[in-house]
């Protein structure tokens, strides 16, 4: 052989070599959930049945992978510590050790990040949480007031396969517009995008990361709730954090309880995937990404698995037996008989039983003249039979408290224009009482359909927009008085802005709502009804205030028993 051939064949070989050494590959599988409401057994301990999703259902899914592949990360998104009698129990009745720590460690979670409804807990349940996870809570623009430095983690770096992966957290800043101060003290939720900026900016200087996780409890559709894209922290903004801060990789989000797997483009025109998981562990993101040495960044390959039919975990199951059993008891145990069936749905259509429990609690407790009240749920049949801790849950969802504020007559009217105007339209135009969308679904959020009780009035459908509601008289008969001030109870989510009504239903800013604060009871609504519930003795009564109906009567009753069937 010739040198010019031995150098020909040398040649080749290294032109192989760089070849294999070019197309060489790293990849870290990223698997991630969002909103889990405190789904963690499968088991239902609201309607005591057994489900095909929860937490047990992830473990199951993440052994699988980490049984298969190396470089695994595992992140959560937020909105853990509400939703059932699961964390319910743990976050106020047994408040040693809690569950959730216990669950994420042993699922070996790389971090988390904190949610609007973690946040809603108080600073007592979620600052012992921080202190029991052997991993990161992130949240980079909640900011400790005090010295102006973040009041959770702001970011994490993840070591996998030689690979730096930063992974920066951040929470909807809207949270002061739900929640009272009390909850969140000491802390300023900051503008995501700006936020996002920053502490890119610092990342990319002093960890020089070889790629960049958004994990974002925030959800896709900046313009929700009258909001725009421009507008200072906004509450939704993942999208905008995606499309405007530079450096992204993938964005993991949720808050809206929504399925997304988009690629969107970052301001360099570079994709950026943007994954969304939705709710309840009944999903889990799954997420490849792929280094070669020859691409400055990552290839992203993204999808959203249904867990339903994934087996829970036995060795989880087996792991958390004694907790499992403990909220069975406590969720099982009796408060009293309800001596008839009751249904949540009836709600949308006239003074409902399912209603007056919660308004009967406002009342009472705030000593208030009015209270407005949302269905939290509209798919729940209370049946005649015992009512049990868990059945509370079905009623009332979430640890709201009561705020009662001075409103006037007129602005109690247009309060209640507002709120109908939600969810009614005109039965001429549309064949239909209920706004609904191109699927026959209700086109806006129920727990937002607030109906009034301590007066009596009627909402006439065909009427314009703005003078559908008629207020007769007080619940007792006496005059109403648009010109008076009445004391009017709301749920602490209203009187901080959920859903606007206060803002955009009436016009008020939020120095003047303060202002006309009168008082806030510092108990969790459901606690409050299962507490006038234990007093009745065994034998449950729900009153019947009958004090509002849709008319004419005779007109209203054919779209009425239509929209019923359609749900």
């Amino acid at each position: 052989m010739t040198m010019t051939r031995k150098n020909a064949l040398y040649a080749t070989l290294i032109i192989n070599l760089l070849c294999c050494i070019d197309t060489f590959s790293q990849s870290i599988h990223i698997l991630y959930t969002t909103d889990t409401h405190g789904s963690l057994f499968p088991y239902d301990f609201i309607k005591g049945k057994d489900i095909s999703y929860s937490l047990a259902n992830v473990a199951t899914y993440v052994e699988g992978v980490r049984d298969t592949v190396d470089n695994v990360i595992l992140l959560d998104a937020g909105d853990i510590l509400q939703g059932t009698p699961s964390v319910y129990y743990y976050n106020y009745i047994s408040t040693d050790s809690h569950i959730i720590p216990a669950m994420y460690n042993f699922i070996k979670y790389d971090a988390v990040c904190i949610g609007n409804h973690d946040i809603e807990t108080g600073h007592a349940v979620y600052d012992k949480i921080v202190e029991q996870m052997h991993i990161p809570v992130l949240g980079c623009n909640a900011v400790n007031k005090a010295n102006g430095e973040p009041y959770f983690t702001p970011y994490t770096i993840l070591e996998r396969g030689g690979k730096r992966i930063a992974v920066i957290g951040l929470v909807t800043p809207y949270i002061p517009n739900w929640l009272p101060e009390f909850y969140w003290s000491g802390i300023e939720f900051k503008d995501m995008i700006e936020s996002a900026q920053y502490w890119m900016e610092y990342i990319k200087k002093n960890e020089r990361p070889d790629a960049v996780i958004g994990l974002f409890h925030s959800g896709y559709d900046y313009s929700y709730d009258h909001q725009a894209a421009d507008d200072k922290c906004n509450e939704n903004a993942s999208l905008l954090v995606a499309e405007r801060v530079e450096g992204f990789d993938v964005v993991l989000i949720g808050h809206d309880h929504k399925i997304y797997n988009k690629n969107v483009k970052s301001p360099s025109g570079l994709e950026v995937a943007i994954c969304d998981a939705g709710t309840g562990s009944r999903y889990i993101g799954d997420i490849i990404m792929t280094f070669k040495d020859n691409d400055s960044r990552p290839a992203i390959s993204a999808k959203v698995v249904s867990l339903s039919e994934t087996k829970p975990s036995e060795q989880f199951s087996k792991q958390f037996e004694k907790q499992f059993n403990a909220v069975k008891s406590y969720s099982n145990k009796s408060i009293g008989y309800l001596a008839e069936e009751i249904h949540a749905l009836d709600c949308l259509f006239g003074s409902c039983k399912f209603s007056n429990i919660v308004h009967a609690s406002m009342l009472k407790h705030s000593g208030a003249d009015i209270s407005f009240a949302a269905p939290l749920l509209i798919d729940v049949n209370l049946n005649k039979d015992s009512l049990t801790i868990g059945n509370m849950f079905s009623i009332y969802k979430y640890e709201n408290m009561i705020s009662v504020i001075s409103l006037s007559g007129k602005e109690v009217k247009d309060y209640l224009e507002y709120s109908y105007d939600s969810w009614v339209s005109n039965p001429d135009e549309t064949g239909h009482i209920l706004k609904l969308d191109k699927k026959n679904r209700l086109a806006s959020r129920y727990y937002n359909f607030d109906s009034a009780a301590g007066i009596k009035y009627t909402v006439n459908p065909f009427k314009p927009k703005g003078k559908r509601i008629e207020i007769i008289s007080m619940q007792d008969g006496t005059p109403f008085d648009m010109s008076k001030s009445y004391s009017v109870a709301m749920t602490s989510y209203r009187y901080n802005g959920g859903g606007g009504h206060l803002l955009y239903g009436i016009g008020l800013d939020k120095a003047t709502i303060q202002s006309r604060n009168i008082r806030n009871i510092l108990s969790d609504l459901r606690g409050l009804v299962v507490k006038d519930f234990s007093e009745m003795g065994g034998n449950i009564t729900i009153p019947d205030f009958d004090n509002w109906s849709f008319v004419p009567e005779s007109k209203v009753e054919f779209f009425i028993n239509n929209d019923k069937e359609l749900f």
